[in-house]
């Protein structure tokens, strides 16, 4: 068999629409379960004639009678047959097909609940929103031997407001690591241990971890690109920004509502790059099913027994690669 042979079903099973039309810059309104808005194959008169059911995956313009599935889309699109549209999409979402073989379909294609519910852990931190901390930490050390010893030079923590903080308090002794929230207000302090004292990491009573993406409020400054790493860990975060790549953490390794709604709403990508353990290896699974629904997703696996923090920038670029 050929090494372009198209996988239909997968592709269908696979792709959502609305990225495809995210693609071509196609903006829809919602209108009850539905998108609808000016249908971008025609480019007619009729504002609200392009109708997209999510649901269902399908497309339907009742202006120029176009409609069809995701392959159908950008067949017209294109102006190319079906197989075509479907060796392109197999190429722009990551669906390779290696050594003629049928591609085993990535695991954002993986069909998720019906109904997604976030992790038992995160139903507890609904509620009153994180309040805004009425102070600041001062006398942090950028330049502790324990970043040094994590891989982050200076620049990188003093960018984060991490360190060493030798003040009195319960984050006396510990690296100190600022949360804000998606608005850039400070929300939180998470203190590291570093002499193995336990709780590892300590957070204040009453911190709702869910509704945060560590790193969001910065990434919207930067990001000129639309794409975002998820990562589990603050450090692990950290070190994918001295990468050089837009990175995001959700401080453990499950994804709330609230989570899933932000990193939504702001990116149009993410790549999921979770631990390489057990736990890590089921999470994406489930984060990346959930978030395959509304955003282009891509799955990174982190060598076995591994976390993002512990590779080297060169590492942590080659497995990115260029996005």
């Amino acid at each position: 068999m050929e090494s372009n042979w198209v996988d239909f079903k997968t592709i269908k099973q696979a792709v959502t629409i609305v990225p495809v039309l995210d693609r071509y810059g196609v903006k829809l309104k919602k209108s009850g379960k539905e998108l609808r808005g000016r249908c971008p194959i025609h480019r007619g008169d009729g504002a609200d004639s392009f109708h997209v059911s999510t649901e269902k995956n399908v497309f339907h313009c009742f202006s120029c009678q176009a409609k069809g599935n995701v392959l159908d889309l950008v067949a017209a699109m294109e102006k190319c047959s079906v197989r075509d549209a479907g060796l392109k999409l197999q190429q722009w979402f990551n669906l390779a097909v290696a050594n003629g073989q049928k591609p085993a379909p990535p695991v954002p294609a993986m069909k998720p609940p019906a109904d997604p519910q976030p992790a038992k852990e995160e139903m507890g931190d609904r509620g009153e929103p994180n309040k805004p901390l009425g102070f600041r930490l001062n006398g942090i050390d950028y330049q502790h031997p324990y970043l040094a010893g994590r891989g982050i030079d200076p620049e990188t923590a003093e960018y984060f407001g991490v360190g060493f903080f030798p003040g009195k308090g319960s984050m006396s002794g510990r690296v100190v690591i600022p949360i804000d929230n998606e608005r850039g207000e400070l929300v939180a302090y998470a203190g590291r241990a570093i002499d193995n004292s336990e709780p590892k990491y300590r957070l204040p009573a009453g911190f709702k971890k869910s509704q945060v993406l560590y790193n969001l409020a910065r990434t919207l400054e930067d990001d000129s690109t639309g794409e975002v790493v998820v990562v589990e860990g603050f450090f692990d975060c950290i070190k994918v920004v001295q990468a050089e790549r837009v990175c995001v953490a959700l401080m453990g390794c499950s994804m709330s509502a609230e989570q899933e709604a932000q990193l939504a709403s702001h990116f149009r990508r993410a790549v999921i790059m979770l631990d390489g353990d057990e736990a890590g290896r089921k999470a994406v699974v489930e984060i990346a099913g959930r978030l395959a629904r509304k955003v282009w997703v891509r799955v990174v696996e982190v060598p076995d027994g591994k976390q993002p923090d512990q590779l080297s920038t060169e590492e942590l670029r080659t497995l990115l690669g260029g996005i």
